[in-house]
């Protein structure tokens, strides 16, 4: 078991994590540390942490379980200041929506004697705006949450213990566990996550450009277009990190899916369009 945690970066999947574990039974000690006053504040308040900490390095120190939960080059970057301050009791984790850097960076400053240990992870769940005023305790649940782990024989003692009992109150907070390989992970979910993402962005952003001053745009879009639409709202900051750390997957799936935009357009008036929609039909039922 582990009674003290510190979550680096209460924004909305910080605060969940911190929520999350509460309404599933964590009695522990739970710390947040944010860029931004305002968000830690909000998250003591809504109850996700117990205490604001000032300076994120010494609550690291002072917890046994440490999770990041901010953009993919800060969490490189706290990682790299961790490793020297922790010792091979404590376990750091993440939250990233890309991993083979992450995991790169872990299998060079952690998990080798001496070191702490760390744990690649990565929730497939979110809203399309951060912020921990939208934290929820149940974000996890039904989600799946992955791992990226293959350091299992190089930890201590106490630090594989801490592993399988975060891994616990992952599937406790009602989450779902698969592990994969780093480079797997980020090739999948350039196709399930960063490929649904950046078309709706392109789209948002032309609808914008061609229709976006007509009044009547919203009642005429209806249902369609609010749902087409909805990942289009996520900042460039949410994205700007996971577009250049996954930059050869995501430029493979975009490639594709301009392929395919292209068959369809040169299919409007031919008997391969119901081909597509039979394929895409099969796709959702199955």
């Amino acid at each position: 078991m582990f009674n003290r945690i510190t979550i680096l970066g209460t924004g909305l999947l910080g605060t969940s994590v911190g929520l999350a574990l509460r309404a599933a039974g964590f009695t522990g000690h739970i710390a947040g540390w944010s860029r931004t006053k305002e968000q830690v504040h909000v998250a003591l308040h809504m109850g996700a942490i117990d205490a604001v900490a000032d300076d994120p390095i010494a609550a690291a120190r002072e917890s046994e379980v440490v999770v990041l939960s901010m953009p993919i080059f800060a969490t490189l970057d706290f990682m790299a200041q961790l490793s020297g301050r922790l010792t091979p009791d404590h376990l750091v984790t993440d939250v990233g929506s890309t991993k083979r850097l992450i995991s790169e960076s872990a299998a060079q400053l952690y998990n080798k004697p001496n070191c702490p240990a760390f744990l690649p992870g990565h929730p497939m769940a979110g809203k399309e705006r951060g912020g921990a005023a939208l934290a929820d305790a149940n974000l996890y649940r039904g989600a799946v949450w992955l791992f990226t782990d293959d350091a299992y024989a190089r930890r201590t003692p106490r630090a594989a213990e801490l592993v399988q009992v975060w891994r616990g109150w992952v599937a406790a907070i009602g989450s779902r566990v698969i592990d994969l390989d780093p480079v797997r992970h980020d090739e999948l979910v350039a196709w399930v996550s960063h490929l649904p993402q950046f078309v709706a962005t392109a789209m948002s952003a032309l609808l914008e450009e061609e229709v976006g001053n007509a009044p009547e745009l919203k009642d005429v879009g209806g249902r369609a277009l609010r749902e087409m639409t909805r990942l289009g709202a996520s900042p460039y900051t949410m994205w700007r990190d996971i577009a250049h750390t996954n930059t050869e997957a995501v430029e493979r799936v975009l490639q594709a899916m301009e392929q395919r935009l292209t068959y369809l357009r040169e299919n409007l008036r031919t008997p391969a369009l119901r081909g597509e929609f039979d394929q895409a039909n099969r796709f959702r039922r199955e």
